[in-house]
């Protein structure tokens, strides 16, 4: 579990101290002995951005900012300091930490803590010996005289949401198919105080549902269709914000098989479900005055029993025909089912995450998601800075006319693919069939699960997205 923060106004003597601090900050009213201010001195002569000190009963950190073009980048910047100095703090074995706002930036010291945070996660469900791993740090105590009490437990929060995707995406599918991935949300609606309905295999039949009951025809295991819900007293929207998120436990390809190499991976094919349940967990802990809806159609995606082939005819929750060209462009056609199921909430807005296509990580690479829709420009530019704010960065890609001829099909309305080029797009296009609101669909294939660590993002499953959108609701409420 994260790390609880505690708001203090003292500084308590025999805890080891990170102060967030600058160049120019008089350091004349904290503690340091002549010869440690002479450290200090000759550390930031020599423009160190990281300082320790050993003072025998307990230590002492000062991380100062790097220099950089914008405030988002500075902040990022203490993100990954936090991050760095993490592994000093594990070999230090600190059970408790102070952290001090010297340089006034209540902003950075947020930064450093969200960082600090993350990295403090670790995944050990399946370790026999994970007491022994565990990382020890247990409290922050911050002093911050900009930092309110409810700052800190939204944040928290936040991070916490974070973590509970993270293990969702880490999980294999051996402990987390569709019903134990819906028991999971089950256990989060109860934990935050948000509603849940879990729709059976006959419910999704009923609903003819059938992009999703077409891809679950290989597997042994039924499908779910989780309807998740937080709706305060008085939200602040009069129609719901949608979130849709694509919860594929597991995808071979179907009788389209991925190579070996593109397989390992692929218990991480339902980052977007675990995205929509840990946002509408930080929505509902926090009391965030939005109503809110999340749709999570979950399924494996294998090529045995009767499983769904190239060639076949699918029709959709909405009535159109989808030609399967590649059974491995499964996640679309749950989706697609499930952005056809919100029309009825009558949304403000729909925003639907899925790890959708390897085109979007050669765009983007691991350092962001694509996005694309046919909301307003306002919308994608509130979205793109709420991307810098929390560094989860979004790159906005066009769904031209012409797209959607790549994918029309000679025997049914559309086809579920439409070759090597474009594909993000193509895929994006397809999903345009199945709205008719305010809609925007991310990719965040390249970012949802990392086979190298970086900084607090870690390794695995990184839960990214959560943070990007929280903040663009939050910021919501305020226009």
């Amino acid at each position: 579990m994260e790390p609880a923060f505690v708001k203090t106004q003292k500084r308590p003597l025999d805890l080891s101290v990170v102060y967030i601090t600058a160049k120019d900050t008089d350091l004349s009213g904290y503690s340091f002995t002549t010869t440690e201010f002479e450290y200090i001195r000759r550390q930031l002569e020599a423009d160190k951005k990281t300082i320790h000190i050993n003072s025998y009963f307990k230590w002492s950190y000062l991380i100062l900012p790097h220099e950089a073009s914008s405030d988002h980048e500075v902040r990022e910047g203490m993100r990954r300091q936090a991050s760095g100095l993490y592994s000093t703090l594990k070999e230090n074995e600190h059970e408790a930490l102070l952290v001090v706002d010297a340089a006034g930036r209540p902003d950075w010291v947020r930064a450093f803590l969200e960082g600090l945070t993350l990295s403090h996660y670790q995944f050990l469900n399946h370790k026999p010996d994970a007491g022994k791993q565990r990382n020890k740090l247990r409290q922050v105590q911050v002093l911050s005289q900009g930092i309110t009490e409810q700052e800190l437990g939204e944040l928290q929060v936040l991070c916490r949401a974070v973590y509970y995707a993270r293990d969702m995406v880490n999980e294999p599918l051996s402990s987390l198919n569709a019903e134990q991935l819906t028991r999971a949300f089950q256990r989060m609606a109860q934990e935050a105080g948000f509603s849940i309905e879990v729709y059976n295999k006959k419910k999704i039949e009923s609903l003819k549902m059938y992009g999703l009951l077409a891809v679950n025809q290989g597997s042994v295991d039924p499908p779910s269709f989780a309807v998740m819900e937080w709706k305060p007293d008085q939200p602040e929207n009069s129609k719901p914000i949608v979130l849709v998120g694509k919860g594929i436990v597991y995808d071979t390809g179907g009788l389209n098989l991925k190579p070996t190499s593109g397989m390992l991976d692929m218990k991480a094919d339902m980052a977007g479900a675990a995205l929509v349940a840990g946002l509408i967990y930080a929505a509902a802990s926090n009391r965030l005055p939005l109503h809110l809806i999340a749709l999570a159609p979950a399924t494996d995606n294998r090529p045995g029993g009767n499983a769904y082939t190239p060639g076949d005819v699918v029709t959709m929750h909405n009535g159109k025909t989808v030609e399967v060209v590649n059974t491995d462009a499964e996640g679309r056609m749950i989706l697609a089912d499930a952005l056809s199921f919100a029309r009825q909430y009558n949304p403000e807005l729909v925003l639907d995450f899925a790890t959708l296509t390897g085109s979007a990580s050669v765009v983007a690479g691991p350092h962001g998601m694509v996005a694309m829709g046919n909301t307003s420009k306002e919308t994608f530019e509130r979205l793109s800075e709420s991307g810098m704010n929390t560094y989860e960065r979004v790159i906005q890609l066009p769904l031209w006319k012409e797209y959607g001829e790549m994918i029309k099909s000679d025997i049914a309305d559309i086809k579920n693919a439409g070759g090597r080029d474009a594909g993000a797009i193509t895929a994006g296009k397809f999903l345009e069939h199945f709205t008719d609101y305010p809609w925007v669909h991310f990719d965040i294939a390249p970012v949802a699960f990392l086979e190298k660590a970086d900084s607090y993002r870690g390794k695995g499953g990184t839960g990214t997205g959560i943070r990007l959108i929280y903040d663009y609701l939050s910021h919501y409420m305020s226009t």
